[in-house]
């Protein structure tokens, strides 16, 4: 095995985590943009320009990212005067918003940071990006040398964000823990993936223990300890899992292992090619492939705990609440036997086995 290096996040937390700002920056430059999705940049706005008032840092303007993670925003803003000029990029926003900024930043070779404005993925601090089509269909993973440089979790600014982000959130991370394990469960395992393994057990619980509490909290614009351990589950533990559970496009192949997501992702992967599932969140279409992973893996006793968690807070425990039919089974497995998650599922997935799965799912989802 040829030698490699592990970037791990590092972070601040809190309802006045921005003041950190000029103390943690203070090594990579003096000026910055702040590029991410246009609501991000005005709740995050006054804060950002608070904390910086009065240090070295100047933030030189505010830039939409352009809607979508796609190579085509990546060229637009690279051909943006204020971003050649800045030291640092700030990437504000959700997921889609700050893999933009990671992408950009890694081509550039620029310090970047984020922003986490939602608690809906850990795209936050991982070195992998989702990039899309212009149609919104999924396109490929870009892997980046190392995650941001630190991310800044203001638990004022996500407890005002759209509960119902938060809560295709909690259905994404719930991912985290199970396809992990089932992903690397026959692979040969070393340091480094194997810290994935371990820190992906303690991804789980927090969600069930302290979800719907959080989602209170949301609904009501209020930052508190449930909150702040499902926001930190979401985009921290399980981006440090990330972080440790990809390990692709090494100079020798055979050293390439992804381990990141499974067979919950190859759900959503394959729904994104529906019209209709563009009605539904990333995170909410992972949690019933959470579901769909259990049951092909045969742990029905746990797919069962968490559809009963799924079910109380009103995450799709059925097709039909994802608009989709038997007919689309086909289409979706087709596309998930093309992503790289596929290529790790233990064993030999056959597409007639995910099928299934799926349908057994449902069938269990429609008797709860």
């Amino acid at each position: 095995m040829l030698s490699y290096s592990v970037f791990l996040p590092s972070y601040s937390v809190g309802e006045d985590c921005y003041q950190q700002i000029p103390y943690v920056t203070r090594k990579y430059g003096k000026t910055a943009v702040v590029i991410g999705g246009k609501t991000a940049m005005e709740k995050a706005r006054q804060e950002l320009d608070a904390a910086v008032q009065g240090s070295d840092v100047q933030i030189l303007d505010y830039i939409w990212y352009g809607g979508d993670s796609n190579y085509e925003n990546v060229e637009m803003l690279k051909a943006d005067s204020r971003v050649q000029e800045a030291d640092m990029l700030f990437g504000v926003g959700g997921g889609r918003a700050c893999d933009t900024v990671k992408t950009l930043a890694d081509m550039l070779d620029k310090p970047f940071f984020t922003f986490p404005t939602l608690a809906s993925n850990c795209a936050a601090c991982t070195a992998i990006t989702v990039m899309y089509n212009p149609d919104g269909s999924f396109k490929e993973y870009y892997y980046m040398h190392a995650p941001s440089y630190h991310t800044f979790v203001n638990t004022k600014i996500i407890a005002d964000s759209p509960e119902k982000l938060l809560w295709a959130g909690i259905g994404d991370a719930l991912s985290k823990e199970c396809e992990v394990l089932f992903a690397s469960r026959d692979k040969f395992i070393y340091h480094t993936p194997l810290m994935g393994q371990c820190i992906s057990k303690v991804c789980t619980t927090p969600l069930v223990e302290y979800g719907a509490k959080a989602l209170e909290a949301c609904r009501n614009n209020k930052p508190d300890f449930a909150l702040e351990q499902v926001a930190l589950d979401i985009i921290i533990s399980t981006g440090i899992v990330s972080n440790f559970a990809t390990h692709e496009n090494q100079p020798d192949p055979k050293d390439n292992y992804y381990y990141n997501s499974s067979l919950a992702h190859c759900v959503y992967y394959g729904a994104s090619t529906l019209p209709q599932c563009e009605r539904h969140l990333h995170g909410e279409i992972v949690s019933f492939g959470v579901l769909c992973l259990l049951t092909y893996d045969g742990q029905l006793e746990e797919r069962d705990r968490i559809m009963q968690f799924n079910k109380s807070v009103g995450l799709p425990v059925t097709l039909d609440e994802l608009e989709i039919s038997r007919e689309d089974l086909v289409k979706i497995a087709d596309k998930a036997a093309s992503v790289v998650e596929w290529t790790y599922v233990p064993g030999i997935p056959t597409k007639e086995r995910f099928i299934q799965a799926m349908i057994d799912t449902d069938e269990a989802g429609k008797r709860l």
